[in-house]
């Protein structure tokens, strides 16, 4: 039986430069994950540990950065590790990849073509294939003759089986699954995704943005008798997490604070990443900072981001009586007279008011 971890995505070095976040704790948190899933496949005995692509990104990593992945993997000496470079580490003349001298249990894909690597020990044969550049068109598959069904075959591969007509190496995983592989590990999606018993995206092991909200993690799988089994295993440090809140007319502002505290249990809240939206209508007599409810709750997020697009709930009648001679006044009964059951229609009447009644200042 074969034992294997599947990852990639993991984009060692990324600076996040538009995170409003602690960029340089959530880097140092991506090398802590690395190293787990190195760790972690060599406690459980693993076989194999495949690396699909952008373990790291080319254009920030240094050499510090490469020794230390090149002493991470060295002290997993009993385990194969495999590596298929994808567009964000892509195995050019340039490469991080080229200054070390990687120890015998580890496997960097050629560039070239579609590359084989045989274990006897295991009758298996894994083949793989890395970019040498951002952008990848190629049709690798074109002249593929296919594998030897008496052994374990497994494909490596950073590449786009989404778009066809995408940038990134499109990949037709439905004839790639033809030609008989017990597994293909694919990167370059971030989101996991298991497509068949045998071919998965792992998805980044640690999340990135709110763009990847939801667990993360790696594939875990074994290989016995021609019968693959994978499961995707969460493992990520801290998730994102957004979410929307609707709220009423009724709310005080300390019940808007209830709400949002009470959209996860505690222990998840001092963990993860939060981006709340508010909506719907509120009273008119409770003003929203975002940036004020974020410091009021900063000791129960880790981190918190708050989007206000609630509304006032306006008294319409009132304001217009208050207001007949003035251009509030105005300005509402030019909007009653326009369809207010038209959502641009009501918008409008609502950004307007926001503004003539100065109700909204630093919202």
């Amino acid at each position: 039986m074969i034992r294997f971890i599947h990852t990639g995505d993991l984009h060692l070095g990324l600076q996040f430069k538009s995170a409003k976040f602690d960029s340089s704790r959530r880097r140092l948190e991506l090398w802590d994950t690395f190293e787990r899933i190195v760790n972690t496949a060599v406690e459980n005995k693993a076989d194999f540990l495949f690396i699909a692509g952008d373990l790291f990104e080319e254009s920030y990593f240094t050499y510090r950065d490469i020794k230390r992945v090149h002493n991470t993997l060295y002290r997993a000496e009993g385990v194969q590790i495999l590596i298929a470079a994808g567009n964000h580490d892509p195995l050019s003349r340039s490469s991080q990849y080229n200054l070390v001298q990687w120890p015998e249990n580890v496997t960097i894909f050629s560039s070239e073509k579609i590359e084989k690597k045989e274990f006897c020990d295991r009758n298996a044969v894994v083949y793989g294939y890395s970019w040498d550049s951002s952008e990848n068109d190629k049709n690798l598959f074109k002249d593929f003759e296919g594998v030897d069904r008496t052994k374990t075959n497994i494909l490596i591969i950073h590449g786009d089986a989404v778009s066809k007509d995408s940038r990134y190496l499109p990949l037709d995983i439905q004839r790639i699954q033809s030609f008989g592989f017990d597994y293909i590990a694919l990167g370059h999606i971030h989101k996991p995704d298991i497509i068949s018993d045998r071919a998965a995206y792992c998805g980044s092991p640690e999340p990135l943005d709110f763009g990847e909200t939801g667990q993360h993690g790696i594939i875990q799988g074994t290989i016995d008798n021609g019968i693959t089994s994978i499961e995707f295993v969460p493992f990520s440090r801290r998730i994102f997490v957004d979410t929307t809140i609707t709220l009423d007319e009724t709310l005080e502002y300390m019940d808007i604070l209830d709400r949002i505290r009470s959209c996860d249990v505690k222990d998840s809240l001092k963990r993860n990443f939060y981006r709340i939206t508010l909506e719907g209508k509120i009273s008119p007599d409770v003003e929203l900072n975002t940036g004020d409810i974020a410091e009021a709750l900063s000791s129960e997020f880790y981190y918190l981001e708050i989007i206000d697009r609630t509304r006032i709930d306006y008294d319409l009648d009132a304001l217009e009586r208050e207001n007949s001679d003035n251009i509030i006044g105005y300005f509402i009964r030019e909007m009653k007279s326009r369809d207010l059951e038209d959502e641009i229609n009501r918008q409008a009447l609502y950004l307007g008011l926001d503004v003539l009644m100065k109700g909204r200042v630093g919202r």
